[in-house]
């Protein structure tokens, strides 16, 4: 299975050991209460798999084994049944989300679960395709369709049908915006950029090795190293400037463009949710908002 190797990330062995995205985790084995009780800032579900913010409503989403919960407001609450969602992203309108992994205890979906659709904020799912038969473990939503890995990168158009990709990496996470079609792939060996919707790939010459990526806009990327540094693209994955650092061990990232027309990041982390407006700058708990 594809890892950070010691000499890309020097001391990134702890951080490293957070690939969520390529770590394969058995189905829950008990299911989540319907609220959360954990205290103030902390993360629920025992892993978190991916983080989504709308940018309509501000609501704050985590994808984890254990499910999906709104930690808008503390106490977090648990969003629809109990799968392990390794694989999550927003789709094209707010309350679309895709998603893959295994089923949870009690479910009827098949394992590994496919690729699945929601229409209504994650309360409920459908099965598009592959079901039996793929546990996505990154996706991206582009303009034109659908890019997933899971141990072969693919394309669709529709969810349904699917093209194989030929590619010689395996990336540790998939990011994409609804309303354009460059994709960003993170690998130990630096970032892989498609701007036909994950058909062609090239290298980001020069770029960070960084280990998470998200799209706050079309054009305007962010992307955190295995040891939490932050950087930021305003060229959509092209070219890159070193920001801040999140402290904590990073586990997935969420972007938005702010109100005040700059990037605001989130991150999942060991210490629960953080959030920087200023670009990846600096971070506070995200819900000391």
């Amino acid at each position: 299975m594809p890892h950070f190797p010691a000499h890309r990330t020097r001391n990134y062995a702890v951080a490293a050991a957070a690939l969520l995205a390529l770590t394969g985790c058995a189905p829950a084995t008990s299911p989540a209460p319907a609220t959360s009780s954990t205290a103030a800032n902390a993360l629920p579900g025992s892993h978190v798999h991916g983080i989504t913010v709308s940018g309509e409503t501000s609501q704050v989403l985590l994808a984890t084994h254990d499910g999906l919960f709104d930690v808008t407001t503390t106490p977090a609450t648990k969003i629809g049944e109990t799968n392990d969602l390794m694989g999550f992203t927003p789709g094209p309108s707010d309350g679309i989300f895709y998603a893959s992994g295994h089923p949870g205890p009690g479910s009827d979906l098949p394992n590994p679960m496919g690729l699945l659709r929601s229409s209504d904020g994650g309360q409920t799912w459908e099965q598009l395709s592959r079901q039996g038969e793929s546990d996505f473990h990154a996706l991206a939503a582009t303009k034109s369709g659908i890019v997933a890995f899971d141990g072969i990168l693919r394309t669709s158009a529709d969810g349904k049908t699917w093209n194989t990709v030929a590619a010689a990496f395996a990336p540790a996470v998939l990011a994409g915006h609804p309303d354009s079609n460059t994709v960003l792939a993170t690998t130990p060996d630096g970032i892989q950029r498609s701007t036909d919707g994950g058909t062609t790939w090239t290298a980001v010459d020069n770029g960070p090795v960084i280990q998470f990526a998200a799209f706050a806009h079309p054009a305007e990327a962010l992307g955190v190293e295995p040891d939490g540094t932050v950087h930021y693209s305003p060229d959509a994955g092209g070219t890159w400037t070193r920001k801040g650092r999140i402290e904590a061990e990073v586990m997935a990232i969420g972007a938005i463009k702010g109100e005040d027309g700059r990037p605001w990041l989130w991150a999942a982390t060991s210490d629960g949710v953080v959030v920087s407006t200023d670009g990846g700058m600096t971070f506070r708990p995200a819900q000391a908002d």
